[in-house]
């Protein structure tokens, strides 16, 4: 599990007293057994910020066994904060700018020219390169050509059948794009709009997935499993000894 905590630099971005901290909020996930951070930096600043990378490029330090995962889009100003801090990982993703989320996979083999040389600087500078990707599994060939070494399923088609009558069916492309990718000597993550109760499905259809990264869902799980104490501790506050 990588916790991507761009709804907490959201949330703290409507004030400006700093709270919640988004590197208090990485302390938190990787002491509860999060394997790694995300961030999404976009170039409207509205998620995490310059300084957020930075900082939470130092906590990582902390947790040699953890993963740093940037993810974005390249033609976006994404590199600079690569080439800053040398995450373990980056995802290339193509939403455009001011796009509300990501809503698709990179078009390959059309994508293929200007996403060469940006994955060729990467694995220059040692990190790992993932591809945001719909599951195609006529693609996959394509990732492998661009000297890729994973692939992010884009799973929100997924979520969105979830519970429907085409779920087995969705789910079966899935399958066959994680399959078309391991022969391909890729490895699999998958992320957008996973939560707990899409996800153990999805794990137990789609074979080795590496990795997951949430943000949406496990922020709201987060307010269903601490909001009513927060309520209480506030509560307990207002009580003034006479």
């Amino acid at each position: 599990l990588s916790a991507n905590l761009n709804k907490i630099a959201l949330l703290r971005n409507t004030r400006t007293v700093g709270i919640p901290s988004v590197v208090h909020a990485a302390r938190l996930a990787l002491n509860a057994g999060a394997h790694g951070i995300t961030v999404h930096p976009r170039p409207d600043g509205r998620h995490v910020r310059a300084q957020d990378v930075r900082e939470l490029a130092a906590v990582l330090k902390e947790w040699p066994g953890a993963e740093f995962n940037i993810e974005g889009n390249p033609f976006h100003g994404l590199l600079e904060f690569v080439r800053d801090v040398r995450p373990g990982q980056c995802t290339l993703v193509p939403d455009e700018t001011g796009a509300f989320t990501s809503d698709r996979g990179w078009d390959l083999p059309a994508d293929q020219p200007r996403l060469k040389p940006v994955v060729a600087e990467l694995k220059s500078l040692g990190v790992r390169v993932s591809l945001f990707m719909d599951p195609l599994p006529q693609a996959m060939a394509a990732v492998r050509d661009l000297g890729a070494d994973r692939v992010e399923l884009y799973t929100e088609p997924y979520a969105r059948n979830f519970g429907s009558a085409e779920e087995e069916s969705v789910l079966g492309g899935y399958v066959q794009a994680a399959r078309a990718a391991q022969r391909a000597g890729l490895g699999v993550n998958a992320g957008h709009d996973l939560n707990l109760d899409n996800l153990p499905v999805f794990l137990r259809s789609v074979p080795k997935v590496l990795e997951v990264s949430i943000g949406h869902a496990l922020i709201s799980d987060a307010l269903d499993c601490g909001l009513a104490e927060a309520v209480q501790d506030g509560e307990t506050g207002l009580v003034v000894d006479p």
